[in-house]
């Protein structure tokens, strides 16, 4: 998710190379908007960001304003109507709106969207009416409608009035045809930072998006913020009292390792949390070996602390996705084939140390070790650099039940035995908060002991909510 405010710049380019930069969060869909003061233009479609843009499209893009966003779907299917930007119209301006995050009371609101429209306060927003069936679209409708009718003050009015409201995990872009706007829940589950450049203003979900447009890093948009930017600069409204409950799975998975996140790299915490599962879950082993890319910083941290030589023991094929975020299970499977191929001549007669940054389904480790096994690998051992994941995410991670979750219903013994290891250890939930520098009470790590810092209704649990009340 990314936002540019810059006149005089090219913002389709610069939104597009952001996107490029936040890749790793979505790969489903991806789209840009962009206004020059008087419309807004979005373009969006299927697939990822260099499959959807190219210089021709890029060129018909022209504004001193854009957003961008690249879809990883927790709320709707992953179809074009719910790719992002969602566009809607106010009475008053367009509004076009990026969203990362789950929202946990998504039937509530539309329910409310409805009841407006029943006593004649405008609105559309029966499920039915929808343009799309995802969290982002009831958002925006909120925005278009809120409580009262739309402020005088326009769409910052308005969204101030409705973000109170709206519970769950948010980082937004949003934009009518003059002001680039950015909010953050008040838990602040995912990151959003604003950045500053030589004539304008960025905001994206990562650090790293700033470094590759060239925009200096200014600050983490707070839980419970809503800032504006326009040609005034940039101000600030507080709509909720902040509750820092960062996402702990940023640190092991989502972020890139050259993000910035509370202050630290994530890099180092991912070396640290390697040293740790070192000295937790040691092994009598020839070889270290990480699953790349995201299992590698810790595989460095393990060899350091454990004096195991590291090396490179599994080859990634770098244009297929990430296997974890793709829609299906039949993809994830097919994926981890196409994925990562053994280093036959590194692994045979080896006692090798695989480490990975999590395991969830268990079926990338049960593939990997049969890899490594058949490569002539003498023993394999698992460390895992989380602990295990045993409770669903609400809050934007795409597992939603229990029996999704291999640590959900098998001890760690099982996992073993399942996934064909001579041993398996994760590193320990307090080594891993130790490792971020982060306090605990501030970190959000309920998929690791099912402590919910907001809680969930039944009802409000399921990814398919809206189509489901469509059918």
């Amino acid at each position: 998710m990314f936002g540019a405010w810059c006149p005089g710049e090219d913002v389709a380019k610069l939104a597009y190379y952001g996107l490029y930069a936040l890749q790793h969060r979505g790969q489903e869909s991806a789209g840009i908007a962009v206004s020059d003061g008087t419309r807004i233009i979005v373009y969006k479609d299927m697939g990822l960001v260099a499959q959807v843009f190219d210089e021709s499209v890029l060129s018909t893009l022209r504004g001193h304003l854009a957003i961008g966003h690249c879809r990883y779907s927790t709320s709707g299917a992953s179809v074009w109507q719910n790719a992002q930007p969602t566009f809607r119209a106010t009475p008053s301006a367009g509004l076009a709106l990026g969203h990362n995050g789950n929202l946990i009371n998504t039937l509530e609101l539309a329910a409310g969207l409805s009841a407006a429209q029943a006593d004649g306060d405008g609105g559309l927003v029966h499920p039915a009416a929808l343009k799309g069936t995802s969290d982002t679209d009831v958002l925006a409708a909120l925005f278009a409608n809120p409580p009262g009718g739309l402020a005088p003050g326009g769409l910052g009015d308005a969204a101030f009035a409705a973000l109170p409201l709206v519970r769950g995990a948010f980082s937004l872009v949003f934009m009518d045809e003059k002001t680039l706007y950015a909010a953050r829940d008040p838990q602040g589950f995912r990151p959003l930072v604003l950045g500053k450049l030589a004539r304008g203003w960025v905001v994206a979900s990562e650090t790293a998006a700033l470094d590759i447009v060239g925009a200096a890093f200014v600050r983490e948009v707070e839980p419970g913020e809503l800032i504006s930017i326009d040609e005034r600069g940039v101000s600030s409204r507080t709509f909720a009292p902040a509750q820092p409950k960062g996402c702990l799975f940023e640190y092991v998975y989502l972020a890139r390792p050259d993000t910035t996140i509370a202050g630290r790299g994530v890099q180092a915490t991912r070396v640290e949390v390697g040293r740790t599962l070192a000295a937790e879950h040691p092994a009598d082993a020839d070889l270290v070996i990480p699953v790349p890319e995201s299992g590698t910083p810790a595989a460095i941290g393990y060899a350091q602390a454990s004096g195991i030589p590291y090396g490179q023991g599994l080859v990634k094929n770098s244009y297929v996705g990430r296997t974890f975020i793709q829609p299906s299970q039949t993809i994830r499977e097919r994926g981890i084939k196409l994925k990562l191929n053994p280093l036959r001549d590194a692994i045979a007669g080896q006692r090798v140390v695989v480490v990975d940054d999590s395991i969830v389904r268990g079926n990338t480790q049960q593939a990997i070790v049969a890899m490594l096994r058949e490569a002539g690998a003498a023993q394999v051992h698992v460390r895992i650099s989380s602990p295990p994941v045993t409770w669903p995410c609400f809050y934007g991670i795409d597992f939603a039940t229990r029996d999704e979750l291999i640590a959900g219903r098998s001890s760690v013994a099982e996992i073993t035995a399942s996934i064909g290891a001579d041993s398996l250890g994760y590193v320990s939930l307090e080594g891993l908060i130790a490792a971020t520098t982060v306090p605990g009470e501030r970190l959000c790590h309920a998929c690791f002991d099912g402590r919910y810092p907001i809680p969930v209704a039944a009802a409000e649990r399921g990814k398919h909510m809206l189509e489901d009340v469509r059918s």
